[in-house]
């Protein structure tokens, strides 16, 4: 538990130091500088590597959507209901859903717009701060990889979990940045604002494990 809390306060940390400084206009510069890099000089429309970069760049992005999300939280709380494991269903669509709306609310409220310095090589919809894709993404992923971690007593198995989890995660919003549909600093604080949410959630878990509702198998 101080592990989480540690990060959860390390987590909340970052998302206010992003925030006052793009607030502020001082990570601006920087965002754009690091968004003309991963663009060829000669034509800004075209991103740097080979083009089969670009087509994984789409493919990974895809898995930070709202309906690849979605089909994936629905999934898992049908198998968890069948499982008879409502509390875990619960605390899945409050993980999953709560960050949706709270990102909303996020972007709602600081209302950046969409970087203009490239072209954008995907479409998008709403405001840029702080990314959705990777808030999203790093809660589900990472809620669904504390899950699992919860379901095994082997430490390779859980750390193979979160580690796949915190990958995805990282890929998924690296890869808005390559497609120009957001700033290096928005996606460090959708990363930020998505631990700290699954951290609050992991704290609910960890009293659900306590009162007996999530308990790992047998040795």
């Amino acid at each position: 538990m101080l592990l989480v809390a540690l990060g959860i306060v390390a987590s909340l940390w970052v998302f206010l130091v992003v925030t006052s400084l793009v607030t502020a206009g001082r990570t601006q510069a920087f965002d754009e500088q690091m968004l003309r890099a991963l663009r060829r000089a000669a034509d800004p429309g075209v991103p740097i590597g080979p083009p089969w970069v670009q087509s994984i760049a789409h493919d990974l992005t895809a898995l930070g959507s709202g309906v690849v999300l979605f089909t994936i939280t629905l999934l898992v709380a049908g198998y968890l209901a069948l499982e008879r494991r409502y509390s875990m269903v619960g605390l899945l669509f409050t993980a999953s859903f709560g960050s949706m709306i709270a990102n909303t609310a996020l972007k709602a409220f600081f209302a950046r717009p969409r970087p203009t310095v490239v072209p954008p090589l995907a479409l998008v919809g709403s405001t840029s701060f702080p990314s959705g894709h990777s808030m999203i993404a790093a809660v589900v992923y990472l809620t669904l990889g504390a899950l699992l971690a919860r379901t095994t007593t082997r430490r390779r198995l859980r750390v193979y979990y979160l580690g796949v989890a915190l990958g995805m995660s990282g890929l998924i919003g690296l890869s808005r940045v390559y497609l120009g549909v957001h700033y290096p600093s928005d996606v460090l604080a959708g990363w930020a604002a998505g631990v700290l949410w699954a951290l609050l959630c992991e704290l609910v878990a960890q009293r659900l494990q306590r009162e007996g509702v999530v308990q790992p198998p047998s040795p």
